[in-house]
């Protein structure tokens, strides 16, 4: 049969114990200014929720939180691949209309034979008809009636 073991192992110290580790928590939180940062808040608790609930309640505050959401309800049904093209053709468009501006000192128009060209030119119009189509998309938005969002976006009747 086994025989039991006489005297426990200690095992060897490899580091700060956990009482030593949260005395360094603390007294690093304290020369940060954070205990005292966090202490003023509690104390202060029916102050703050004053001022951030009065703050909060206001017709701006409202509004701006009801835009953030409609926003992300928007963002929420692009597919990532789609939004990361379009936000960074913005910035390519953005760039070459700067550079362009800055490479053309004359102002002049094209003239007709010019206009001409450019009703002949494919890489403009395959340029030119995402906008058109974006154009009229934003346009029947446009008309739309919305009474509240929500519904709208989900389908479902809100009961506010």
């Amino acid at each position: 049969m086994a025989e039991p073991i006489e005297h426990q192992v200690t095992p060897p110290k490899i580091g700060p114990d956990a009482h030593e580790e949260l005395e360094k928590l603390l007294q690093t939180l304290h020369e940060h200014g954070v205990l005292r940062f966090a202490n003023d808040i509690v104390g202060a608790n029916q102050s703050v929720a004053k001022v951030l609930v009065d703050g909060l309640n206001k017709e701006g505050s409202l509004n701006a939180m009801q835009n953030l959401s409609a926003l992300m309800m928007a963002l929420s049904t692009i597919p990532p691949e789609r939004f990361y093209k379009v936000v960074f053709s913005l910035r390519d468009a953005m760039n070459a209309a700067g550079e362009q501006r800055e490479k053309t000192d004359d102002d002049e128009a094209p003239g007709f034979t010019g206009a001409y060209r450019l009703l002949h030119d494919d890489e403009l119009w395959q340029a030119i008809t995402p906008l058109l189509e974006a154009l009229k998309a934003f346009g029947r938005g446009m008309d739309r009636e919305v009474d509240k969002p929500i519904t709208d976006f989900t389908g479902k009747p809100s009961s506010a």
